[in-house]
């Protein structure tokens, strides 16, 4: 009978059960362990396999505990979660025995996926030790360690930080103690680090593994930090953290995951969890986290009076990648102990590498050497941990630890030249040494800059005067600078420097090259003058001048200067007029609305065939207005302004009145000073009256800045009346647009209730304000005007309001919008024609971008194609589609209807999104779709997902 019962207890189907009766009666049994972490990298095997992840996890556990591992599970073995519903018992390899009783256990596993996905890999540890101070019930809290595995096509292969150094878990009452993971990321991720809560998972291991082999683990509760369970008060330290005077800290550095904390007070055993996130740069230079790893450890406080050794290392530096860097390291121990001094990093112990050369009684010194290669060029510093442990007759050791940030930046560029060709630039250097760059940036400037890199300073700051003119590949030679097609001028220096960028994510730089010039001979035309000759509605005339190139010898026919004109300072323009000769170099340009309008000239002088051209300009004519101030003392507001390649800053401007009854203008101001742009004067003479017209034009007088260039160059305005009354008082505008919180829940619903295609209207309010101080109320009209790409020179009248002495608010409706994105504001009218204008509003198109989850490309004229089922305005869609092995099965764009794809392969696609390869086979699919939303701002986002391809 026993033995029948014995073989009904040990059937499969019950063992999950017994295991857990015996769990529940062993006495409280704990792993004791100190501190782990769980390190994955992606299969990089010749055949390699994207969704095959390689997995290392490092305990440290207390030499003395009977049980070192999970107690249900043989002293060798730990059980692995993987985060897709399966599980691993893992197998470690012979333990290492370290100083204070620490055993470090290192397990080896690996596990393929079915599919891509963010997966959180974990362990369990059954149980804590008894009485950990800040963790409540300690021997009921099992310990939980996790990492995160990142598989995903459009990131690309991924490794997780691998921390360096191991956990070091004992500290002294009253003394600082430190941590540093020395953590490196192989792919040049950026490393976040932050202080966490500890975990734990309520249930038992078996229990876990018997149901979902899903871990669930939440936050320890009653769980305090150990500076606030310890207590106490901070002891001096240098820092950083720096020490004060108030209670206890526990920091991490976020940079360079220096765990502080100052000072453990009562003695005994404390837990502390923190994580290192793993930032990536994107192809815009942001960052998006894209997992972690999470270090939970066990600090043993313990009363000692032995002294902590004190390790000084060099300062954060850089290195130009190909030198080797050689640093020493000093520590000295105030109780003259022996010293043992170490380092960590990703570079050890290969390719650099840290030797002690000292070790005397109570002080070490350490070298530490490091070859650099292209290969470690990074945006980000490098991180070196150096380590210092004394060796005392008796009793615990103690520690001293500081972090060291080394960055690598790319050699420069060697052997830059550049030579004159025409109107271009070619320039040719040496083959750059750092084949794994990407691309090679060139820059430009007029004259020498007289800058030049630091000795260790990567690309070209703004400061240096430099513009980006172009780029090629890192293995190319040479680049042709055109100007854009343009031209470079001639009679001007241009100065260039390149320098590299390499891949990301690790990206960074090299130093810039050295500077190489090229002087393009003669001298290049001129404008001299846009000058208002005549002001009219209709007649109005204009005097447009410039220089002649030179020298005239060199220029081979045929020859001459083509005149191009566009209204205010607009871009498109008009041909003018062409002339054959190279002394004909004036052109009066009539029949202009010069009372209305300003006009902007451009000019091109062409030579010989195969025709070249040089461009001038633009170059505008000055534009006057003017503004009454009617009020105790009447006065009027004068302001003009231009766009010319001369500088009237600095120079005067002369300003000229009419006054009432008068047939002549005087000149009343000398002195009125201008910028590059524009220029003002408050006309406030005593003898200005109210309900009198006066009338102005201003003469500037500007200058090229090169002493050898045109001198006094002398334009006029048009002429301007205004009368010396009230203005309107201004509107003030509101506007009301779509409600894109509730067209984006509607959207999401199925079916949709949106209508098709759907129109939007932007629902105008405004009020009369009572400024400018003393401006009339008293409004004919309310002008509406609308700009759908929001520019000032682009608004256009779409409807009329009467004004009204009774009506506070005034509204209009913009209705039947196909896009909702657009700029509005109120001119306020009066019996005069004189307009106030309020401000601008702006509406914006939602961003809405609603895509289904299934689709069925089997040509029954039904859910065909994937497209979404709802989408904002858009300006264009890319869309690239991927199988669940991460490789790419079709890129394209998106049609004018949005037809993403039609579940073709991998064909060229059409611009409609159908593909001529083959029919893709049933399943699901992963989508990367890159919007560019028709807003204001042209927002890009990226969308991705998975769609089920179906067959019926």
């Amino acid at each position: 009978m026993e033995s029948s019962l014995l073989r009904y207890l040990l059937r499969p189907a019950l063992m999950p059960l017994l295991l857990a009766l015996c769990l529940l009666a062993l006495p409280g049994r704990a792993s004791h362990i100190r501190a782990g972490d769980i390190q994955a990298k992606p299969d990089t095997t010749p055949a390699r396999n994207p969704l095959r992840i390689f997995f290392k996890m490092v305990t440290y556990t207390d030499s003395n505990s009977p049980a070192d591992t999970p107690s249900q599970q043989s002293s060798n073995e730990a059980t692995i979660f993987f985060g897709d519903g399966t599980s691993l018992v893992a197998v470690r390899l012979p333990p290492v025995q370290l100083a204070n009783n620490v055993r470090r256990s290192v397990y080896y596993f690996e596990h393929t996926y079915n599919a891509a996905g963010l997966y959180v890999v974990s362990h369990i540890g059954e149980l804590r030790a008894t009485g950990i101070r800040n963790v409540p019930q300690s021997e009921n809290r099992s310990f939980y360690i996790h990492t995160q595995v990142n598989i995903n096509p459009i990131i690309g292969i991924n490794h997780s930080p691998e921390l360096n150094a191991p956990a070091v878990d004992r500290a002294a009452s009253g003394q600082v103690y430190l941590h540093n993971p020395a953590a490196s990321d192989a792919d040049g991720d950026s490393l976040v680090y932050r202080l966490r809560v500890c975990q734990y998972e309520p249930r038992t291991v078996a229990s876990i593994v018997s149901t979902d082999n899903t871990p669930r683990p939440v936050d320890i509760p009653g769980y305090t930090f150990p500076n606030v369970s310890s207590g106490g008060n901070q002891v001096p330290y240098s820092g950083p953290p720096v020490s004060g005077n108030g209670p206890s800290i526990l920091e991490m550095d976020v940079r360079t995951g220096q765990m502080v904390w100052n000072a453990p007070n009562l003695t005994g055993d404390y837990n502390v969890a923190f994580v290192v996130e793993e930032w990536r740069r994107d192809a815009f230079g942001g960052r998006r986290k894209i997992g972690e790893v999470v270090r939970d450890m066990q600090i043993t406080v313990f009363a000692s009076s032995n002294r902590r050794p004190v390790i000084t290392v060099p300062r954060d530096t850089c290195v130009v990648a190909g030198t080797t860097i050689t640093r020493t390291v000093t520590a000295t121990d105030p109780d003259d102990n022996l010293l043992r001094l170490s380092a960590y990093g990703g570079m050890l112990p290969a390719p650099a590498s840290f030797q002690q050369i000292v070790n005397i009684a109570g002080r070490a010194v350490g070298r530490f050497s490091w070859a650099t290669s292209c290969a470690d060029v990074a945006s980000d510093p490098q991180l070196v941990v150096f380590k210092v442990e004394d060796v005392p007759a008796s009793g615990q050791t103690l520690i001293d630890e500081r972090p060291w940030r080394i960055t690598v930046v790319g050699p420069p560029p060697t052997g830059l030249r550049a030579v004159a060709a025409g109107t271009a630039a070619t320039l040719t250097w040496d083959r750059y040494v750092c084949q794994n760059a990407t691309r090679i940036l060139i820059y430009r400037k007029e004259n020498q800059s007289g800058w030049s890199p630091g000795s260790c300073e990567a690309g070209i700051p703004a400061s240096a005067g430099y513009t980006l003119v172009g780029e090629v590949a890192a293995n190319l030679q040479t680049y042709t600078d055109t100007n854009g097609g343009r031209g470079l001028e001639r009679g001007k220096t241009y100065c260039y420097r390149i320098y590299a960028e390499f891949p990301r994510p690790a990206g960074g730089a090299s130093i810039a090259s050295q500077e190489a010039c090229v002087p393009f001979d003669g001298r290049a035309m001129l404008f001299t003058n846009v000058t208002v000759e005549r002001t009219d509605a209709a007649t109005g005339q204009i005097g447009v001048r410039w220089t002649a190139p030179a020298p005239a010898a060199n220029f081979a026919a045929p020859l001459g200067y083509r005149l191009y004109r566009a209204e205010d300072q607009g871009s498109n323009y008009t041909l003018v007029r062409t002339a054959t000769s190279l002394t004909d170099t004036t052109h009066t340009d009539t029949n202009l609305n010069t009372r209305d309008r300003a006009y902007t000239y451009r000019l091109e002088f062409f030579r010989a065939t195969p025709e070249v051209v040089e461009p001038a300009g633009p170059a505008s004519s000055v534009r006057l207005t003017a503004t009454p101030n009617p009020g105790v003392v009447p006065t009027i507001g004068v302001t003009w302004a231009y766009n010319v390649p001369w500088n009237n800053s600095g120079n005067v401007t002369r300003v000229y009145r009419k006054n009432p009854g008068s047939a002549t203008f005087t000149l009343i101001s000398s002195t009125a000073a201008g910028t590059r742009t524009e220029g003002s004067y408050l006309d406030n003479d005593p003898a200005l009256r109210l309900n009198q017209t006066y009338c102005y034009y201003v003469e500037t007088v500007g200058r090229y800045d090169s002493p050898r260039q045109p001198q006094n160059l002398v334009n006029r305005s048009q002429e301007l009346c205004v009368l010396l009354a009230p203005r309107p008082c201004r509107p003030v505008l509101s506007l009301q647009g779509p409600d894109c919180d509730r067209l984006a829940e509607l959207a999401r619903q199925f079916p949709s209730p949106l209508p098709r295609p759907l129109t939007f209207t932007n629902n105008l309010s405004w009020t009369l304000s009572n400024q400018p101080a003393g401006c009339s109320p008293d409004i004919v009209e309310y002008r509406v005007l609308y700009s759908p790409v929001c520019d000032s020179a682009a608004f256009q009248e779409i409807g009329r309001v009467p004004g009204s002495s009774t009506t506070t608010t005034f509204t209009f409706a913009h209705t039947n919008l196909t896009s909702a994105a657009g700029c509005y504001r109120i001119l306020a009218v009066d019996g005069q024609g004189t307009s106030a204008a309020s401000n601008i509003v702006t509406s914006d198109n939602c961003r809405i971008f609603v895509l289904p989850n299934v689709f069925s490309p089997n040509n029954d004229q039904q859910n065909d194609t994937f497209r979404p089922i709802f989408a904002s305005p858009v300006t264009q869609v890319n869309v690239k589609i991927f199988n669940r092995w991460g490789a790419r099965v079709y890129e394209g764009k998106a049609s004018q209807d949005l037809r993403l794809w039609d579940g073709g392969g991998t064909g060229t696609p059409d611009s409609g999104g159908r593909d001529s390869g083959a029919k893709a086979t049933a399943g699901t699919y992963y989508y990367l779709v890159e919007v560019e939303f028709a807003d204001q701002a042209r927002t890009r986002q990226t969308f991705k997902g998975w769609v089920e391809v179906i067959s019926r």
